[in-house]
């Protein structure tokens, strides 16, 4: 599948891990970077997938290789969308490593069918590791905690199980997200609490890089915060009320009129591009 001039896309434990020079990254607000903000350009996110690229691209640094980096995750996306035009748009690139995360959107809705979700992301990791590439994938956080999106549990565990057996008959990576203790603290959660804060995307892309067979700069990404002060029964209700009306009704009134946040966002950064430093 590799000529002489690539590492092995799954490298061997006597071998280490690979050196990545051309990531790819596709899926929807979560790997856009949702909801941390870029302090460098307005109206833009950085998120989990741009910092592991930094992590990638040091260690492409450290061993004299270039490394280019694009992001074609557009928030809203189905998986529909990201296992056709942005997988054909990542293969267009000729990366060495595919990120794909998806189906997210598509679990929130009562009447989705997760094994064909799973078997659809299945014919696109088939596909990107026919190529050459190494792929990512991520399974969904645990939302047995979340108020309304609790209700999807048994689906996001479905779909968690079938991304882990992908994993093993294609020989990728899993970004355990379900078994991330640490974001089961709203405090690593934006208010809408479906997007990362900073600090979580940060723990995220150190959680990625982790299960890329690379030791983290950081070693704190597992650690939960210290415990947080707890709020009466009447706190956590005004909570949960303000929080339906000003991020669950806008989201049930775009979904009754067929639209998406990112019916008018396109890809932040569909070229393969370095990194700057």
């Amino acid at each position: 599948m590799n000529d002489d001039t690539h590492v092995p896309s799954t490298p061997s434990r006597d071998r280490g891990p690979a050196i990545f020079t051309r990531y790819a990254a596709i899926g929807d607000s979560f790997t856009e970077g949702m909801a941390d903000a870029d302090p460098a350009r307005a109206n833009t996110f950085v998120g989990w997938a741009d910092r592991l690229a930094v992590h990638l691209s040091a260690v492409a640094g450290q061993n004299n290789r270039s490394f280019g980096y694009a992001n074609l995750a557009v928030r809203g996306r189905l998986l529909a969308d990201i296992a056709g035009p942005q997988v054909e748009g990542a293969l267009a690139l000729a990366p060495d490593l595919v990120s794909i995360v998806g189906g997210g959107n598509d679990i929130l809705r009562p009447k989705a069918d997760i094994d064909a979700l799973a078997a659809r992301l299945e014919d696109s990791v088939a596909k990107l590791r026919a190529s050459g590439a190494s792929v990512l994938l991520a399974t969904p956080t645990d939302p047995r905690e979340a108020p309304v999106l609790k209700a999807s549990r048994g689906r996001a565990a479905t779909y968690t199980a079938h991304i882990w057996s992908i994993a093993q008959r294609h020989d990728a990576y899993v970004l355990d997200l379900w078994g991330m203790t640490a974001l089961r603290d709203w405090r690593m959660w934006a208010p809408d609490r479906i997007h990362l804060t900073s600090e979580g995307h940060r723990r995220v892309a150190l959680n990625a890089f982790t299960a890329m067979g690379f030791n983290a700069p950081e070693p704190d990404w597992a650690i939960p915060l210290p415990a947080a002060a707890r709020i009466s029964r009447v706190e956590a209700a005004r909570a949960n009320a303000q929080w339906a009306r000003q991020y669950l009704l806008p989201w049930m009134q775009r979904r009754l009129r067929g639209q998406s946040s990112g019916d008018t966002i396109s890809a932040k950064r569909p070229t393969l591009t370095p990194l700057q430093r």
